[in-house]
């Protein structure tokens, strides 16, 4: 069967679960889950070999090392990636929630949550990302169809065989966890214009990822963003707070888009701050990409270009930029910023109270890291990305932004 009908196969087999699944209630969706979960582990040993040859083969290839972590997993990954399934089960079910009111010609009026229906999830080298984006589809009543990297094809062939089996073995209908097995892309252009079978498409991954399926996608797309992330260090900062707050934001994890890839440092403690930053960077093996002041305070530091202020690095790379002050701080953020995430340091509530108010990105933070604009880390269990535009949802998109509105309105005879 030729591979272009079988796209358009999947597209149907999801419209058929997503009809299915939107009437299935939570304690079905919770049981379903919790045997995906189990499902992983049990089959353990088949999923590390699967990824050992993802693996070897991004090494061959000369991917960066960064990217190599990302993709690679570990039999604590593997239970990390169960128990986020277990976590997604003691969360609230977000379909059906509403409210309902009477207007005064009798008509009563409700209003409740329900699922998107066909989600399409295409994303890069995080074998996590399989797990993650089909059990919330899965919680919110959606049926996903997963397009991951060609770099994780093997590891996500045996992820979403394994826990779609487990879904369905437990009452899930069949295609509401799905997989495109091929890696050429221009079945992924094909799946962008999928709008009979798929409601909306969610990109996660680099800049060029987003902005191709941005660009050529028909169906709507709900927008995640890179994350040119900043750290401004007030000339009010304390620095026993500042250096381990930057030093977190961008080598906790240098491949992921809440990692810092900007560091600005107001010039009044740039002369104290730089040196003792500089240091630690440096013990933690980061380059450091400087402005002209930067880099005669930190000898080491190579001169900055431009692109470098635009650059997402996903890398132990970063930027550093001494300012003039808070307001040539948010202009640099304004001009730069991917809306993703920004933190200052300061203890000036003045200057954090402006940094929150006026800096325009999904999460703004006040003397901590970055590092915290994830799902987990906000109580809504797993995510399915960050989104950095501003309709339908922004910030860490967990269950309740994979569902839409509906209205159901009873009446008794009225037509006025």
């Amino acid at each position: 069967m030729d591979f272009e009908y079988d796209l358009v196969f999947l597209g149907q087999m999801a419209k058929k679960a997503a009809r299915k699944l939107a009437s299935i209630g939570t304690a079905e969706k919770n049981k379903a889950l919790s045997a995906m979960a189990e499902a992983l582990l049990v089959h353990e040993k088949e999923i590390l070999e699967a990824n050992r040859l993802d693996v070897e083969r991004a090494i061959a290839k000369g991917l960066k090392s960064s990217l190599v972590n990302r993709l690679s997993l570990t039999p604590d990954g593997i239970k990390e990636i169960s128990e986020a399934l277990r976590e997604v089960i003691n969360l609230p079910d977000p379909t059906g929630e509403g409210e309902f009111w009477t207007r005064p010609n009798g008509l009563r009026i409700q209003r409740i949550r329900v699922p998107l229906g066909v989600v399409a999830m295409i994303y890069e080298a995080r074998p996590n990302v399989t797990v993650d984006a089909a059990g919330l589809c899965l919680k919110s009543g959606n049926a996903v169809i997963l397009r991951g990297g060609s770099e994780a094809i093997e590891s996500n062939k045996v992820l979403v065989r394994i826990i779609a089996n487990a879904a369905e073995e437990n009452g899930m209908p069949q295609g509401a966890i799905q997989l495109v097995t091929q890696t050429d892309r221009k079945y992924v252009q094909q799946l962008l214009k999928m709008n009979t079978y798929v409601d909306v498409v969610i990109p996660r991954g680099g800049e060029g990822l987003i902005q191709t399926v941005v660009q050529n996608s028909t169906v709507p797309v709900i927008e995640t963003g890179t994350g040119i992330c900043h750290a401004y260090v007030d000339r009010a900062a304390d620095f026993a707070k500042a250096i381990p707050i930057v030093i977190n934001s961008k080598t906790n994890k240098p491949g992921v888009c809440n990692a810092l890839e900007t560091l600005l440092v107001d010039d009044a403690v740039a002369d104290q701050f730089l040196p003792l930053i500089g240091e630690e960077l440096r013990k933690h093996n980061v380059e450091i990409k400087g402005c002209s002041r930067t880099c005669e305070l930190l000898p080491y530091a190579l001169p900055a270009s431009e692109d470098d202020w635009a650059t997402e690095y996903l890398d132990l790379i970063l930027s550093i930029g001494v300012v003039k002050d808070l307001d040539e701080a948010l202009d640099h953020i304004y001009t730069y910023s991917t809306k993703h995430s920004d933190t200052i340091i300061t203890e000036n509530y003045a200057n954090a109270q402006r940094f929150l108010k006026e800096v325009d990105a999904a999460a703004v933070y006040v003397n901590t890291s970055t590092r915290f604009t994830d799902g987990g880390r906000f109580g809504f269990g797993a995510e399915i990305g960050i989104s950095t535009q501003k309709l339908h949802a922004r910030g860490p998109m967990g269950l309740k932004e994979l569902t839409t509105i509906k209205y159901m309105i009873y009446g008794e005879g009225q037509i006025v």
